[in-house]
């Protein structure tokens, strides 16, 4: 049984450079100098079928980048999805028929797997927030805890599973934190020297307490995030700001907590936890025939 899930991803094609790259590098890690193991038991042109079977329930992730993983080490091999990326499914639900050359099946089994667990797994505790908090208007978004060389795909399986992306990188988004407060003396004094920067890029600006909002909207930043704020505290801050700036919830969210976060009124809730540690999802790649 599979049930699809409406998502706000973009086209592979928009981060398929990425998702190219990090493919590489992994095949490189794992095959080195060549699968010693296939290549010695397997003869060239043999062809083999098999089947990505689910282990457990959840939200599927990853598909195309696992198909793609079997095609960089042959373009012949066929991959029919069963079901969507960002599908809700259920444990033996069959995910994808693969067949064609079995030497390069075998020595793409663990890298593609690797990628479908991790995305999966992504996916699954990201939909598992959505569904806390679907009776309210907050936002689910990841935050920059994703590893290192996988930010691409760590977001796209945040999106696979309904969440939102934060920035991207330090590139696309001004957050001042409370490092940056400290060293520029207040939020004040750290808002000014941005501006002063001549940069166009949105400002969001974490905040402590209730008078740190207060500085905060008085500097007309479009974010300000409530940083390990009590729920009493965010409601108030949520009754201070009344719609001139978008909210933030942010630090020790868990699936326990995180519909009373919503209910505060905040904008957002980021979740480090979506892509620091998501439980990888269980599946098994079968071979028949």
């Amino acid at each position: 049984m599979t049930q699809k899930h409406s998502t706000n991803t973009e086209p592979l094609s928009a981060c398929a450079r990425d998702i190219s790259q990090c493919i590489k590098r992994a095949l490189e890690e794992d095959i080195g100098a060549g699968d010693a193991t296939t290549d010695s038991i397997v003869p060239a042109a043999t062809t083999l079928r098999g089947r990505i079977v689910a282990k457990q329930d959840g939200v599927v992730a990853g598909l195309t980048v696992a198909s793609e993983v079997f095609r960089a080490l042959n373009p012949q091999i066929t991959f029919d999805a069963k079901v969507e990326d960002g599908s809700r499914v259920t444990k033996g639900a069959v995910l994808a028929d693969i067949s064609g050359d079995a030497r390069a099946l075998l020595t793409g089994e663990r890298t593609a797997l690797n990628f479908l667990g991790r995305m999966s797994g992504i996916a699954t505790l990201t939909r598992q927030f959505l569904d806390a908090v679907s009776e309210t208007s907050a936002a689910i978004l990841d935050t920059r805890k994703t590893a290192p060389g996988l930010r691409t795909l760590d977001k796209l399986a945040v999106r696979l599973g309904g969440g939102q992306n934060h920035r991207t990188g330090l590139f696309d988004m001004v957050l001042i934190k409370d490092n940056h407060i400290d060293f520029a003396g207040s939020i004040t004094a750290a808002v000014e020297r941005v501006r002063a920067s001549g940069t166009t890029l949105p400002i969001e600006v974490e905040t402590r307490t209730l008078e740190n909002v207060r500085e905060a909207l008085e500097l007309g930043v479009e974010r300000i995030l409530l940083d390990n704020m009590s729920p009493q505290t965010m409601r108030d801050a949520v009754n201070m700001t009344n719609g001139r700036a978008k909210l933030e919830a942010s630090g020790n969210v868990t699936l326990e907590n995180v519909l009373e976060v919503a209910q505060t009124g905040v904008d957002f809730i980021s979740v480090g936890a979506l892509t620091h540690s998501p439980r990888v999802f269980d599946m098994s790649l079968e071979w028949v025939g």
